[in-house]
């Protein structure tokens, strides 16, 4: 038996005679366009402040019981979701609800149980449908927290369903 050489051919430079695909247009920046008009007459400062003693549950110690009882960041980021939402609330269409759908949050201090946290949420812009939060969270002067959030409005009925 011959084996076939397992060299190839160099690629022809000859015009390909299959019709190519028509050219798409180029695309735009990726980056998505900032609106400065925003949903549902919103506007932009629309805020609230949250104030929670932190419970042991909100702990990283309720995680795992070898670390300290110090405040966990998924709880942070809970109540800086939580004032987003209540800053825009009353402002909505009736059956409408607003859902987190990004965080980009940064927690910078670690405090105890039982420490009163204010967290603070100001509505500072929006994407497209998305509605973007400056976000921070405080223990009296200390910046605990601070961030971004994005939400969107949703018709709750059409989301149960």
């Amino acid at each position: 038996m011959k084996r076939q050489s397992s060299k190839r051919r160099a690629p022809s430079r000859k015009p390909s005679a299959k019709k190519s695909a028509p050219k798409r247009p180029a695309r735009a920046s990726r980056k998505p366009k900032t609106s400065h008009s925003l949903p549902h007459s919103l506007s932009l400062g629309l805020a609230a402040i949250v104030e929670r003693e932190v419970p042991f549950e909100w702990t990283i110690a309720a995680y795992d019981p070898r670390l300290p009882a110090i405040f966990s960041t998924p709880a942070m980021i809970g109540l800086m979701e939580i004032a987003a939402s209540q800053a825009i609330r009353p402002h909505l269409p009736e059956g409408s609800i607003s859902v987190g759908t990004r965080i980009e949050v940064d927690h910078l201090k670690a405090v105890p149980q039982g420490t009163l946290v204010q967290a603070r949420a100001r509505l500072a812009g929006n994407e497209d449908r998305f509605l973007i939060f400056e976000v921070e969270a405080l223990a009296g002067e200390l910046l605990v927290g601070r961030g971004k959030v994005y939400r969107a409005i949703i018709d709750l009925a059409r989301f149960q369903k």
